[in-house]
């Protein structure tokens, strides 16, 4: 079952699925990286220290609430943990409108930042500036999905949303089937090719355990309008449904909260937060990009950060992503983890699961 409510503008959450490093054009020489990978790459000269001013500072700029308990805030705590190690300075904008990006880049340039960092690929419009003489001297970082191509001078780093996603039903599938549930909710924003996939991935994951269950999707339009997700999670619990994954952005929390007080289990969208009481969660999906953010700063940091490369995350591979049940009986941890190294192996294919169990 499918239900929408409005519409509005969309932070995507389809950024937390991968980066994109783009080199700018400036007069220096690039050399090779010890990082680049079989399709080969450069990495600027002078990282991190980028222009050379003897400092290096991060500029970032998110379309999102940078202090919304997810997806956007984890993304500038991930900078921000990183830089005071090493002593850099990081300078961060919140809620910049994608209309907006490119100036707000040209800013960022301005201030004499060595990497501009977007916090999504919403706000891909800002990619000209670094073609500009106000950028000639930076790198960029950019979240990648379909819409921004590989090439020579970007470095692509993406993950499969089938897999965190599918793995995200899986264990949705067996919480509900210890407490003899059958419907659950996904709660999302902007319906748009990834949330629509997605959606289809959980929904296959959950069958995967509870054959016949059913899931109700309701798309507000706006990732971050509480207002409209509370509505959606009241009309959802109002169905029986018994648990609700509020895929969305700045509207997470007021949504989670209300599925705690009508009952219902919860999820999250990116983060691990099975510590958090206050909405509380039951199951963490992690596809954190703080975390991946993290890993391109610590090639920034070796002068290491290549160009044309594309680094793949992979579940039960690399650290990340990952899917916890945050209070999992013995029998849940077990199959959980039967569950991602098949899907590590390759003896389940998850694009013909979804294609199977989604629709």
């Amino acid at each position: 079952m499918t239900m929408r409510i409005g519409r509005g503008p969309a932070a995507l959450l389809a950024g937390a699925l991968g980066f994109a490093l783009v080199g700018c054009a400036s007069n220096d020489a690039t050399a090779p990286s010890a990082a680049g990978s079989a399709s080969g790459g450069t990495a600027p000269a002078g990282q991190p220290d980028a222009n050379g001013d003897g400092k290096v500072v991060i500029g970032v700029l998110s379309p999102g609430d940078i202090n919304d308990n997810g997806y956007y805030e984890s993304f500038v705590v991930g900078a921000e943990k990183f830089a005071t190690e090493k002593g850099w300075q990081v300078i961060k904008r919140g809620n910049v409108p994608p209309t907006e990006a490119l100036s707000a880049a040209r800013a960022l340039c301005q201030q004499g930042v060595d990497l501009v960092a977007l916090g999504a690929s919403e706000l891909k419009d800002a990619i000209p500036a670094s073609e500009e003489p106000v950028c000639a001297k930076t790198s960029w970082y950019v979240p990648s999905s379909e819409n921004i191509p590989q090439t020579p001078r970007v470095t692509l780093s993406s993950d499969d949303p089938n897999q965190s996603m599918l793995a995200a039903g899986y264990a949705t599938g067996l919480v509900m089937q210890a407490k003899n549930a059958t419907k659950a909710g996904f709660v999302t924003g902007m319906e748009a090719d990834f949330s629509v996939n997605a959606a289809k991935a959980y929904k296959a994951g959950i069958r995967m355990v509870v054959p016949n269950a059913t899931l109700v999707t309701t798309y507000t339009g706006d990732f971050n309008d509480s207002a409209k997700a509370r509505e959606a999670v009241q009309a959802q619990i109002s169905q029986g449904v018994k648990v609700v994954y509020p895929y969305l952005g700045g509207a997470t929390d007021a949504a989670a909260k209300l599925a705690n007080t009508g009952g219902a289990l919860t999820l999250t969208p990116g983060t691990d937060r099975c510590d958090s009481t206050d909405p509380r969660f039951d199951i963490s999906v992690i596809f954190d990009p703080g975390a991946y953010f993290a890993a391109a700063l610590e090639l920034f940091a070796k002068g290491e950060m290549t160009l044309g490369t594309t680094k793949k995350w992979e579940l039960g591979k690399d650290p990340y992503p990952a899917v916890k049940i945050c209070k999992p009986t013995p029998e849940q941890t077990q199959k959980m983890d039967a569950f991602v190294a098949d899907v590590a192996s390759g003896k389940t294919d998850t694009a013909a699961t979804v294609a199977k169990l989604g629709s």
